[in-house]
């Protein structure tokens, strides 16, 4: 289907002349009227009646009218998502109460001109290959999975190192600690249903284990953040790991601990993915705020991070 015929079909039930139809679009009235004409044509019914004040939509008309102005609407947004200038800068941040969406709402503050589509994609394969085809512009990860290099045209960079802390309810052994080494957590049982292997932070979880003789469980079917918290509250001898940005509200009789975790502090690494030859004009006005808050995010404590994180 033609759509300058669409087009000039809703100009003229718009205007309700051909002739007005004609001057709004900058054609000639004999341009209008063959694009009409083939339009019926390939509809296989007529779409106007002429009358002496103009011309007025049929019954296969006034139906056809909403799907065209659609058609329309749809093309619109079809020609704006190729043209980075118009279009908002689109940026996965994996999950909503995550430390990215944390600095992306921190960016959308300091930047409120500047429109924004904030998604969630759980796989990093997901995300690498909607930056490739244009469908996405940037994406927070820890990059990458052991075994797993980038695309050379993905080009990434570390924006934040988010410590994480132990979560424990008011009965656990360590409820009342200040902070908590790493030694300290050896032979308690730590609970993440929600570790996913062959994930990126599956693979960060492994290395913690493997480096510092935890003991983290993934068992169980993982029925969210709200299920995770009520257990931690209620069983003594469960803790979880908790990113230090990571958003939750809980009732306060949970009376729920989130204790840091010291010597070395294990931090998450946050990195920003792009392609290389992405185009759009507000992905370095990005990348420079990340930079910026990231300047003062570290306060020269021991850290900790898997070797095969990518260097920021």
């Amino acid at each position: 289907m033609d759509l300058e015929a669409v087009r000039t079909f809703a100009a003229i039930a718009e205007a309700g002349q051909f002739q007005k139809a004609a001057v709004d679009l900058s054609v000639t009235q004999q341009a209008v009227s063959k694009r009409v004409a083939a339009l019926e044509r390939d509809l296989g019914v007529r779409l106007f009646t002429r009358t002496p004040r103009g011309a007025e939509l049929t019954i296969d008309g006034q139906a056809f009218l909403p799907h065209a102005r659609e058609l329309l609407r749809v093309a619109e947004r079809a020609v704006a998502s190729v043209h980075t200038a118009r279009r908002p800068l689109r940026v996965d941040v994996i999950a909503s109460r995550g430390a990215a969406s944390g600095l992306m709402r921190g960016f959308h503050r300091t930047h409120p001109d500047i429109d924004l589509d904030v998604v969630m994609l759980f796989e990093i394969e997901a995300a690498i290959a909607a930056i490739r085809s244009g469908a996405l512009d940037a994406s927070f990860r820890a990059v990458t999975a052991p075994g797993r290099p980038l695309p050379d045209d993905i080009a990434a960079v570390r924006v934040l190192d988010e410590p994480l802390q132990l979560l424990t309810g008011p009965a656990h052994a360590l409820a009342n600690a200040k902070s908590v080494t790493l030694a300290d957590l050896v032979g308690h049982r730590i609970w993440m249903p929600g570790i996913v292997p062959g994930t990126e932070w599956g693979a960060y979880y492994d290395d913690l284990v493997a480096e510092f003789g935890l003991t983290i469980e993934a068992t169980g079917p993982n029925f969210g953040s709200d299920a995770l918290l009520d257990t931690i509250a209620d069983t003594p001898a469960l803790a979880t790991f908790m990113s230090e940005q990571t958003r939750h509200v809980w009732p306060a009789r949970y009376d729920l601990r989130r204790i840091p975790v010291t010597d070395p502090t294990p931090v998450y690494p946050h990195c920003l993915l792009w392609h290389r030859d992405n185009p759009h004009p507000a992905l370095p006005t990005l990348r420079a705020h990340l930079a910026a808050a990231a300047g003062g995010s570290r306060d020269g404590a021991e850290t900790w991070v898997p070797e095969w994180v990518h260097p920021r």
